[in-house]
């Protein structure tokens, strides 16, 4: 009841809340030049994103509010902003009859692509979500549109240009962001405790394998054949773990474990377990050349956030825009 009271909510929202709600769900809600946003245009960009919003704050009904208020302005905005690119497109002289005739090939491979050649297959499949062929062609064409025009406006590697000093910088304004704390590689060998059986069993078998690997048995022998770990098939490979990683029971010992060297048995009550330190790494903070890429990556993407809100808002500023 509960779920269905917010999404009642939600849908007062994706119309404009209580003033709006008497007008048509075909009736105009924003003018953009010479083209409109309809109301069923917003409900059909919304109503999807309210309803994964109510079922992630069922129990939190001022959350669910503020968010679904959110969605609503941010998917507004995008339609609002599709429509300034298509305006853009069609007065700068970039529609052709190349261009249709592209959109036309670019049907007849998704066609292709994703109902195996068949165009009737693809009818039946929009007339089942209230969609026609040419509703289909145009949201195509309009998909193509948008993304050339935004590839020639921000996304042309040409314009989005990152410096070795802006890289070098930002590592050094985000030390904190690339600190790493202590760290084990390690091997651990899970002896599960029986659920039937003799008490003592697990750590009967355990001290059995822990002799066998004082007396030279590679320890990742002894994981594939004993253990009854996830990580068995990989002869109890775990790689680098961090304290929280493991129950303190576990971590305490692990980090008290130099590089080579195994410990006696951990018993528990789920469990016994014999754990072997391949190698330890103290903590650090990440060298540049580590965290290079992710750095340019963060600041192109940045950038190119920087760079679409620049052109957007140069489109508002020449265009005509009323809400209503």
């Amino acid at each position: 009841m509960k779920h269905f009271c917010l999404l009642a909510v939600g849908a007062s929202l994706v119309f404009g809340l209580a003033a709006q709600a008497d007008e048509t769900v075909s009736g105009v809600s924003v003018v953009v030049n010479n083209d409109v946003i309809t109301y069923g245009e917003i409900v059909d960009k919304v109503a999807p994103r309210v309803a994964m919003v109510a079922r992630l704050y069922a129990n939190d009904p001022q959350r669910f509010e503020e968010e679904a208020r959110k969605v609503r302005a941010e998917q507004l905005d995008d339609l609002v902003e599709r429509k300034l690119i298509m305006h853009e497109f069609i007065t700068t002289g970039y529609a052709t009859n190349v261009l249709e005739a592209f959109i036309d090939d670019l049907v007849k491979k998704n066609i292709q692509r994703d109902y195996y050649g068949d165009r009737a297959r693809l009818v039946k499949t929009l007339e089942a979500e209230g969609q026609t062929y040419e509703m289909y062609r145009r949201q195509v064409r309009e998909d193509f549109i948008v993304n050339y025009m935004a590839y020639q406006n921000v996304d042309e590697p040409r314009k989005i240009l990152i410096s070795p000093l802006k890289i070098e910088q930002y590592y050094k304004d985000h030390q904190d962001t690339y600190k790493e704390d202590d760290q084990v590689k390690l091997r651990i060998i899970v002896l599960s405790q029986p659920q039937e059986g003799f008490a003592g069993e697990a750590k009967k078998t355990a001290d059995e394998v822990l002799s066998k690997i004082d007396g030279g048995v590679s320890f990742e022998e002894m994981a594939k054949i004993y253990s009854s770990g996830s990580k068995r098939t990989e002869g109890g490979e775990y790689g680098w773990i961090k304290r929280s990683d493991f129950k303190p029971e576990l971590s305490d010992v692990a980090f008290s474990l130099k590089a080579g060297q195994h410990s006696g048995v951990i018993e528990l009550p789920e469990a016994c377990y014999i754990m072997l330190a391949e190698d330890t790494r103290p903590a650090h903070v990440k060298s540049l050349t580590e965290v290079r890429t992710d750095i340019e990556r963060t600041l192109k993407s940045e950038e190119k956030a920087r760079l679409h809100k620049q052109w957007i808002d140069r489109l508002k500023k020449k265009s005509f825009i009323e809400f209503y």
